[in-house]
């Protein structure tokens, strides 16, 4: 199973060939922060944020360790990495191409996202600390036709995905390329998985019917036999029965075999015994 380290690593190396794309992913990274400072755990999205910057010519100095504001018993050591405060001076979703879209949602995945596989599904969610900043990224999200919805956990907004569609069409967008790829497969398996377990369901109802069938068969052959009704039969129903008592387990099509006609001839036999010995009976 793919980790989720994996679809964030393989976002990080992607590097976008267009300077705006570049700028876009950069403003992704600082969606929900605070000024133009970018706090995350994850080393790779800090260096992500420095090639990108010193990309396009700005000056950027090397990530630097810092200590989230909690209690020093679990504390969780950030990698900070400041930004030109004027990055995001003009820039609007509303007027960038879909290519700085697609960077930008990059951008705001690896800062703030978090991916999970499991065996209940894939799970994507992006923890913000300002409701303003969740409620624009669910509307950037529905205006590329991707459903995300919102809730608040411990006093952060939570932007969350739900459904393997939802999920993948976000993964297309920014290029998480292997992502699609475990979705698709994990998809491909819970179908055949299915389609097996229909089949095998189907093939023990048939072998049910076929165990049942028989049993009332050869019932009714003994019954006959045993009244001595079964000689004076005609030669038609005294092959088929004696076939019959020979294959106790076979389905209609080895009986139609190995007698030389049609399946549906062995039927009608078959039935015509049961008929005779049920209405002797009644």
């Amino acid at each position: 199973m793919l980790f989720a380290g994996e679809v964030k690593g393989e976002l990080a190396r992607i590097h976008p060939a267009r300077a705006c794309c570049r700028r876009a992913e950069l403003i992704g990274l600082l969606h929900g922060g605070s000024g133009s400072t970018l706090r995350t755990l994850d080393h790779a999205t800090a260096r992500t944020a420095v090639h990108l910057a010193t990309s396009l010519g700005m000056s950027v100095d090397p990530p630097r360790p810092s200590t989230a504001a909690r209690s020093v018993d679990h504390a969780r050591h950030h990698l900070r990495v400041e930004l030109d405060p004027t990055l995001r001076a003009g820039w609007s979703w509303d007027e960038a191409p879909m290519c700085d879209r697609r960077a930008f949602l990059r951008g705001v995945l690896l800062a703030s996202g978090s991916i999970s596989f499991s065996a209940s599904g894939p799970h994507v969610e992006f923890v913000l600390r300002a409701q303003r900043a969740a409620g624009a990224l669910q509307a950037l999200l529905a205006a590329l036709d991707v459903r995300a919805f919102i809730s608040i956990r411990r006093g952060r907004h939570v932007v969350y995905l739900k459904g393997q569609e939802e999920i993948g069409a976000l993964f297309r967008l920014v290029g998480a390329n292997r992502g699609v790829l475990e979705l698709e497969t994990a998809r491909v398996g819970r179908d055949i998985h299915a389609r097996l377990n229909r089949l095998l369901n189907a093939e023990q109802a048939n072998l049910g019917r076929t165990v049942r069938a028989a049993h009332r068969q050869l019932s009714a052959i003994s019954r006959l036999d045993g009244e001595g009704r079964l000689a004076s039969l005609g030669a038609a129903l005294r092959e088929t029965a004696a076939i019959r008592r020979l294959m106790p387990d076979a389905d209609l099509d080895t009986l139609a075999s190995t007698l030389g006609v049609s399946r549906s001839a062995v039927n009608h036999r078959l039935r015509r015994i049961v008929e005779l010995a049920t209405n002797q009976e009644n």
